[in-house]
């Protein structure tokens, strides 16, 4: 009896071109990215492309340098949104700061040689990316997400911890901060410079966007589409950050960073931004995002899905 040889069925954890996030695994790679195609986003100019793992290890490699008093992880050449991850000490641990779409094994020798990870901590779901993959390789390492963002999940895992509230303390030298703007659940983790403990920094992700003269900050519904948030917003992330101490933000890339006097920055540039879209009749704080308690909790991801 013949037999007819059938092709191989083989799952890929696809990856958008445009964004970097990487999805959960599928035979074929899905119709269209949800992330692009929200508002806050954008589809490439090209149409809607997808790559996987392999395809992107074959054409790049992972660049870790040092960025300000942190060390950085980020991709070479340019892929999708071109975010750094940080690497953050603290007295639990390593945390890594936001996450990238490309993990190769030289990558995570060199990252365990600097003591490892312990935890991932991500801002907001354009750098979800490839969480997973980091977290399966750096020992299966927890990730904390926060809560209002769950459905921006694209690869679900058992690793993921969704935390809720205005504030999880992960050590006594760094916070994660909610601050709902940019999407619901954006947050900053407030932390020890590594190199002076003196001196504290804000790592913002786009939760606050540090702008080209590294002297502002912005909040933005869209970066790429140019959407501003209301001043309802402004008023709600600058009451969060009220006596919130910090002497340096770091932003979502290499070198776009604010060092020294970073919170009198960021309080002018909230001061700038309401003096360019606020109602001049209206001075009555109204914060159009709820206000959620103080302390925070954490849920595995499986619970609220």
């Amino acid at each position: 009896m013949n037999t007819i040889a059938r092709p191989e069925t083989r799952m890929n954890c696809y990856v958008c071109a445009t964004c970097g996030t990487q999805y959960a695994p599928s035979v074929v790679p899905p119709e269209v990215c949800r992330v692009c195609s929200d508002d806050r986003q954008h589809v490439g100019w090209d149409g809607q492309r997808w790559t996987t793992h392999a395809d992107l290890a074959a054409r790049h490699h992972v660049r870790i340098d040092r960025d300000g008093a942190f060390v950085g992880v980020g991709i070479v050449e340019r892929f999708a949104i071109p975010q750094r991850a940080l690497l953050v000490p603290t007295s639990v641990g390593t945390v890594m700061w936001d996450c990238t779409s490309l993990v190769t094994a030289d990558a995570v020798d060199a990252i365990n040689r600097m003591g490892g990870v312990a935890m991932i901590a991500i801002s907001h779901p354009h750098f979800y990316s490839a969480m997973v993959e980091w977290a399966e390789a750096l020992g299966g390492v927890p990730i904390l997400l926060h809560g209002a963002d769950a459905d921006w999940v694209m690869r679900p895992s058992t690793l993921i911890r969704h935390w809720h509230g205005d504030r999880l303390e992960l050590a006594d030298d760094a916070t994660l901060v909610h601050l709902p703007g940019h999407f619901p659940g954006s947050s900053a983790l407030l932390c020890a410079d590594p190199t002076d403990t003196a001196r504290r920094a804000l790592l913002t992700g786009d939760s606050l966007h540090v702008a080209g003269d590294r002297r502002h900050v912005t909040v933005m519904h869209s970066v790429p589409n140019y959407i501003p948030v209301g001043p309802d917003t402004i008023r709600d992330v600058r009451r969060r950050l009220d006596g919130v101490e910090f002497d340096d933000v770091y932003g979502f890339t290499w070198g776009l960073n604010i060092i020294g006097d970073a919170d009198a920055a960021v309080a002018a540039s909230f001061e700038r931004y309401l003096g360019a879209i606020a109602d001049p009749d209206s001075d009555e704080p109204r914060s159009s995002q709820r206000s959620s308690s103080a302390s925070a909790t954490l849920m595995p991801s499986g619970s609220l899905r």
